[in-house]
C-alpha cells in the first residue's frame, strides 16, 4: 500500500517524507490544477525528484490541465524537460495532452487524473489501452463501482483520495470561477467560490419582484461547500475493492497540517496488518479488534486538526445525501501550530539545543505538544527561550515575523518536529 501526499513546495515535500508519505505529488506551474501554489521550476523539481530518490520515496508530477491550443508549444517544451528530470509518473487529464506525453515521455508512467472522470469499467479499459499504468478514481465511486473496475481491469492500479477538501462540482469541473472571476478551475486558478457565504431567495411566480430569503443562519447560507473526506476508518474496505494507493488532498495546507494528516494514516496503513481480534486485559474473556481501536485514537487526532466535518463522500452510496456544509465552513479546534524545529544541537551529557521557528505566540512556561515525525508525540513545558537576533533571554515570541528562538532541552527531538500548544479561552488567560 502507498500513502501519496500533497507538496505544494520543496519544504512540504521533506515534511511530508520525514512523517511516512511513500510518495508526494507536485504540480508544474502552468499546467497543474495548483497554479498559484506551486513554484517548481525545473531546477527545483529536478532537486526534489533527487531528494526523494535519495530517501527511496516517489514524485508525481500533475500536468492536469485542460489544455487550449495556446498551452501546446510551451507544453511540449515542459515535457521535453520532464522527461530529462525523470520524476516516477505524470498524471493527465487531457486526451491530447496523453498523445504529447506518449510521444516525448520515456519510461515515466502514465497516471489518469481524476479530472477525468474515469467513472466505469469500459472507460477505465480505454485508458489502460492508451498506456494509462494507473487510474485516480473519480470521487463519485462507490466501492462497489471500484470492486467492478478492478475485477474487470486487473491490471489497472487504482488511486482514491482518502482525506481532505472536496469539490462540490462533479470530479472538481467548477465553472463558478471563471463565471465570477474569470480565473479556470481547470487551467488550475479555481478562486473557490464553493466556499463562499450565499444569500437565497425565493421569487412567487405571480409575485414578482418581491423575494423571500432563505436563510441557514444570520450570516448566509454555505450551501455550495461540501465537508471533507475522510476513510481512515475504511483503508481495508478500499484494499477489498482493489484501492492500493491513499492520496491525501492538501497542496494549499499549512506544514503543520501535512505532517499531522500523513503521520496519522501512515500510522492507520500500518495497523492494517492486524487482522485478527486480540483479547485485553489478560484477565479478561472479551476480546477486541485491536486495529479498530488504534484507529478511532488516530481519528480523534484528525479532528484536532481544522476540517469542515468529515464525510465518508460517495464510497458508501448514501452518505452522498450528507456531504453538504451549511454552515460555517471551519470546525477549528482549540490547539494552534506555533513553531518547527529547523535545528539541533548536541551539548552533550543529555543537552540538546533546538532552534525553532516561531508560527504563532509562545511563552515561556507554555505547555508544548510536539508532534514528531514517526516517533510517539509527547507534550512538554517551554523552558527559557533565547531570542537569536537580539541575543537575549525572552520571555514571549510572537509568530509571523520569521523569528526563529533556540531553547535548550534534556531529550533528543528530530529535526522538523512540529509544535502545537492549546488556545486559551479568556477566563483561562
Amino acid at each position: 500500500m502507498e500513502l501519496l501526499a500533497p507538496a505544494g513546495n520543496f519544504a512540504k515535500i521533506k515534511y511530508a517524507i520525514a512523517f511516512g508519505a511513500d510518495s508526494v505529488y507536485l504540480g508544474l506551474p502552468d499546467f497543474s490544477l495548483r497554479a498559484r501554489v506551486n513554484d517548481f521550476t525545473p531546477a527545483k523539481l529536478k532537486e526534489a525528484v533527487k531528494y526523494a530518490h535519495n530517501r527511496g520515496k516517489k514524485v508525481y508530477v500533475t500536468v492536469n490541465i485542460y489544455a487550449h491550443n495556446y498551452h501546446l508549444p510551451k507544453l511540449e517544451q515542459a515535457l521535453k524537460q520532464l522527461n530529462n528530470i525523470r520524476p516516477d509518473a505524470v498524471i493527465i487529464s487531457d486526451p491530447g495532452v496523453l498523445a504529447m506525453a506518449k510521444k516525448y515521455l520515456k519510461k515515466i508512467d502514465l497516471h489518469l487524473s481524476t479530472q477525468a472522470n474515469c467513472t466505469n469499467w469500459q472507460a477505465a479499459k480505454f485508458w489502460h489501452q492508451q498506456g494509462i499504468k494507473r487510474l485516480i478514481l473519480a470521487r463519485e465511486l462507490s466501492l462497489k463501482e471500484i470492486a467492478e473496475i478492478h475485477k474487470k481491469v486487473p491490471g489497472l492500479e487504482l488511486e482514491a483520495f482518502v482525506h481532505g477538501a472536496m469539490c462540490i462540482s462533479y470530479s472538481g469541473r467548477c465553472l463558478l470561477s471563471a463565471y465570477y472571476n474569470n480565473r479556470s478551475a481547470n487551467l488550475g486558478d479555481c478562486s473557490h467560490p464553493c466556499r463562499w457565504a450565499y444569500k437565497l431567495y425565493m421569487e412567487e411566480a405571480t409575485r414578482p419582484g418581491q423575494y423571500l430569503p432563505v436563510e441557514e443562519d444570520k450570516n448566509g447560507t454555505y450551501i455550495l461547500s461540501s465537508k471533507d473526506i475522510c476513510m481512515i476508518k475504511y483503508l481495508p474496505d478500499l484494499v477489498k475493492a482493489g484501492v492500493k494507493h491513499f492520496k491525501i488532498e492538501g497542496r494549499t495546507k499549512s506544514i503543520s497540517y501535512l505532517a499531522n494528516v500523513v503521520k496519522v494514516y501512515r500510522e492507520a496503513i500500518d495497523l492494517t496488518k492486524l487482522r485478527k481480534p486480540t483479547k485485553v486485559p489478560a484477565f479478561s474473556k472479551a476480546t477486541v479488534d485491536r486495529r479498530k481501536v488504534e484507529v478511532e485514537k488516530l481519528f480523534k487526532e484528525l479532528n484536532k486538526i481544522s476540517n469542515r466535518e468529515f464525510t465518508t463522500g460517495f464510497y458508501f452510496g448514501t452518505e452522498k445525501l450528507k456531504m453538504q456544509k451549511y454552515d460555517a465552513p471551519y470546525v477549528r479546534p482549540d490547539l494552534e501550530f506555533c513553531g518547527e524545529i529547523l535545528g539541533r544541537k548536541d551539548l552533550g551529557k543529555g543537552n540538546w539545543e533546538y532552534e525553532i521557528k516561531i508560527h504563532n505566540v509562545v511563552n515561556v512556561g507554555d505547555k508544548i505538544e510536539f508532534i514528531v515525525p514517526q516517533e510517539e508525540n509527547f507534550v512538554m513545558v517551554l523552558p527559557k527561550m533565547y531570542d537569536i537576533d537580539k541575543k537575549k533571554y525572552v520571555d514571549e515570541v510572537h509568530g509571523g515575523q520569521d523569528k526563529a528562538i533556540l531553547v535548550q532541552l534534556r531529550k533528543e527531538i528530530p529535526v522538523m518536529t512540529i509544535l502545537r500548544k492549546k488556545i486559551l479561552k479568556k477566563a483561562e488567560v
